[in-house]
């Protein structure tokens, strides 16, 4: 009974604040409620533009942190295992330097080519730097729980070759770190405020912020349909991995 009382404070903590938020989001003042300010929302291009723009730095900062990530994960597993520690510190290392002077040292030390600066796959190496402390861990602990070496061997001897053992043995036994990382991955570039901003990107949460020092209603509509899209995609992700498992 007393565990029940627990759940239902717990979730009525998370869930009446959302209950609220919607509310407020089809208030029309006074007593009037409509759907104004999410019509002004869906037609507003900028919205759009801007979650086009995340979503597409999500999918390369996904890309590039896996393709980066696992085999340097594996190798470390498999043939220097004393260089775990030094991965772990490295991989913390965000934890400690602030995302503003993360940006501030990108954007002044940098000085690669102008169409790569002035473009905004410029903030990908941050993107990737910032989520590196979520995604080591969680592609760690799946490899962690693998008996990578024994796998590896028994590919081995049966003939397979080192890309065949990586694409048909190691990574479905990874899928779930590999969707865990990606989900993380995910929230952290459609949230990332600090390097848009600063680099005059507009950002799919540069437009939440202005959209909340502009117009009350339209923020929480705005806050309810990214929190909602971002457990859709979420969900997306999970059940294509699932199937894909199953297959």
């Amino acid at each position: 009974m007393l565990a029940w009382f627990w759940l239902v404070v717990v979730a009525g903590y998370f869930i009446l604040p959302l209950i609220a938020m919607g509310m407020f989001s089809f208030w029309a003042g006074g007593s009037n409620y409509n759907f104004s300010a999410y019509v002004a929302l869906f037609q507003d291009g900028d919205m759009w533009r801007s979650l086009t723009l995340s979503l597409r730095l999500a999918v390369e900062t996904i890309v590039i942190t896996q393709v980066l990530l696992i085999p340097t994960v594996l190798f470390v597993s498999l043939r220097a295992p004393k260089l775990r520690l030094v991965l772990e510190m490295i991989s913390n290392m965000p934890f400690v330097v602030p995302a503003i002077v993360l940006v501030a040292g990108l954007s002044a030390l940098y000085r690669g080519p102008s169409w790569f600066v002035s473009s905004p796959e410029f903030m990908i190496p941050g993107y990737v730097i910032l989520a590196l402390p979520y995604t080591y861990r969680a592609l760690d602990v799946g490899v962690q729980a693998l008996d990578v070496k024994t796998l590896t061997q028994a590919g081995l001897s049966l003939g397979a070759s080192w890309t065949q053992i990586f694409l048909r043995v190691i990574i479905p036994n990874l899928r779930s770190a590999i969707i865990g990382s990606t989900l993380l991955m995910l929230a952290i570039v459609l949230g990332e405020f600090t390097f848009a901003n600063v680099l005059l990107f507009n950002t799919f949460a540069v437009y939440i912020n202005y959209i909340g020092q502009t117009s009350g209603t339209e923020a929480a509509a705005l806050s309810l349909f990214s929190f909602l899209f971002t457990w859709l995609a979420m969900l997306g992700i999970m059940i294509t991995g699932a199937k894909r498992g199953g297959r």
